[in-house]
């Protein structure tokens, strides 16, 4: 899911992101959904961010971060925390809901990814049991 966002945003694959749109063609990855998503409390704020360069930066940097986490299965805590706290983010820029007043896609992906590193899932599809061993984990367990 993180991993193709990026791709998208990034080469414009057609899915959400046209190729005009592309941030490889001057597009940005906050604009759309920031400025005319936002809704409720937060709305005012969220549309300050949009377009903005360094939003846009942190923004795919994340995307591509915690994609590349997720599917070899490294860093899994690191990348399941931070997937959490983006898809939280994303549903505070929709608030309320569409569907419900609290609960929407978001939250439910959330809950899902959080139970990724607590199943273990990077050491049994994933490169996690390497990931374990190298210097950079020992010497900073909270990239395990």
């Amino acid at each position: 899911m993180f991993l193709w966002a990026f791709l998208d945003k990034t080469f414009g694959l057609g899915h959400d992101t046209t190729g005009k749109l592309a941030w490889i063609h001057g597009g940005s990855p906050t604009y759309g959904f920031l400025h005319f998503s936002a809704a409720g409390p937060f709305a005012g704020t969220y549309r300050q961010v949009a377009g903005q360069a360094w939003a846009d930066w942190l923004f795919m940097l994340g995307l591509l971060a915690i994609g590349v986490g997720l599917c070899a299965g490294i860093a899994m805590r690191a990348s399941a925390v931070a997937a959490a706290t983006m898809l939280v983010l994303m549903w505070s820029v929709v608030l309320p809901p569409a569907n419900n007043p609290f609960m929407d896609d978001h939250l439910i992906y959330a809950i899902a990814i959080l139970a990724l590193p607590l199943m273990d899932a990077g050491h049994t599809l994933g490169l996690g049991s390497w990931w374990q061993q190298t210097a950079i984990v020992r010497r900073f367990p909270v990239l395990s």
